[in-house]
């Protein structure tokens, strides 16, 4: 079975990419195809045989790459993908706009419809994330939203077979785009992320870890659609120890809206760094809204509970009263009740840890590899 990947953009590095990199140890000779390619920022790429588009010759594409919503979907068009069985586009917008032949299957690992046209359209319109360049971006949303809307939903049907991260989007799927898709949930590396040992280590700061556990901590892109502001706003009321970590176009403001409690941590971390703050925390706050919700996963593999609004994939992943909270409106009064709440209760850390071994990198491979060959298979008969 001759494999390709396809995915939008190679620009940075999250959740998407560890798709791409658990896929690539399934099928580590698959290409992989994509609009543009920017080697600074995506150094975790270098495993692939990456086939790039035309879009990357042109300046600034690299950087700004949502300032060509009307060129993409004709630069996946442009691939050619007939020396492949099966291609599997990984995408939360163009990469599914691809055409095969009837002979290549096309698979489509989505990780939402097209956001910016449709669940997320209201955020976006209000953010576009291009900083200057907001009141141009508003008014092409606002002029092109009908024409590309239409597009996407075209390019939707070329596509095979649909297969979501979560229920969430798989409802997303049936309603934007009118199909059905099998949920197979992404992965976490369960390895990497797990309970601290007896022993005591050493925290990312070279000092004994968490005097008292005593800070929450969210861990996320610092975006509006996140909703990190009315964390902060109930953490200024509380009084009590918050660290974010990451970094994004609102950083500034949400700097600007913090009190001292709370602490700002944009460096990138490893992910032996990362664990350790979730290791030491009382629990990871997860505001938004949100396709399927890796960071929840990773925090419970390291045997820690989440308090998280019950909307979108988060709330597939956690356990109310067991692995966490769930409360259901997103403003600081909500999660003041829920704070509240969670600090009357104790948590199992082994519960917590079992309930994320569901999203074990190796459960995804299995199943993915499964249903890949499956589709193939009943595709060529």
């Amino acid at each position: 079975m001759r494999i390709a990947f396809v995915y939008d953009w190679i620009d940075k590095f999250g959740g998407a990419e560890r798709v791409l990199l658990a896929l690539h140890e399934i099928w580590p000779e698959a290409p992989l195809f994509t609009a543009v390619y920017n080697k600074k920022k995506a150094d975790w790429a270098t495993v692939f045989k990456i086939k790039s588009s035309f879009l990357d010759k042109i300046p600034f594409s690299s950087k700004r790459h949502e300032l060509f919503p009307t060129i993409t979907p004709y630069v996946f068009e442009s691939f050619n993908f007939d020396d492949f069985d099966v291609v599997l586009s990984i995408t939360s917008s163009d990469s599914k706009a691809i055409i095969t032949k009837p002979q290549t299957l096309h698979i489509c690992y989505c990780l939402t419809p097209t956001r910016y046209l449709w669940s997320g359209y209201r955020d976006y319109l209000s953010e576009p994330g291009v900083g200057l360049l907001n009141p141009l971006a508003r008014i092409l949303m606002k002029t092109l939203l009908s024409s590309l809307r239409k597009w996407d939903y075209l390019s939707s049907n070329r596509p095979d077979k649909y297969i979501a991260i979560s229920e969430t989007v798989a409802q997303r799927i049936k309603n934007y785009y009118k199909k059905e898709a099998e949920v197979i949930y992404p992965p976490v590396d369960t390895n990497k992320f797990r309970p601290r040992s007896p022993s005591p280590g050493r925290s990312p700061s070279g000092h004994l870890p968490g005097a008292n556990q005593d800070y929450f901590l969210i861990v996320s892109r610092l975006v509006p659609y996140k909703k990190i502001d009315y964390v902060i706003a109930a953490f200024n009321r509380l009084g009590w120890p918050l660290k974010i970590i990451g970094s994004g176009i609102d950083e500034g403001r949400l700097h600007k809206l913090a009190k001292s409690n709370i602490e700002f941590i944009t460096a990138n971390l490893t992910d032996e760094k990362l664990c350790c703050y979730y290791q030491n925390c009382k629990a990871l706050i997860f505001p938004g809204e949100e396709d399927f919700g890796l960071t929840s996963v990773e925090a419970q593999a390291c045997g820690k509970p989440v308090i998280g609004l019950g909307r979108g994939g988060v709330g597939e992943t956690i356990i109310a009263g067991q692995t966490g909270e769930i409360y259901t409106t997103p403003d600081k009064e909500s999660l003041i009740s829920v704070l509240n709440k969670f600090n009357g209760k104790t948590y199992s850390s082994s519960v917590c840890r079992k309930n994320a071994m569901r999203f074990s990198k190796i459960r995804f491979q299995q199943k993915v590899k499964t249903t890949v060959f499956a589709y193939w298979q009943k595709f060529i008969t």
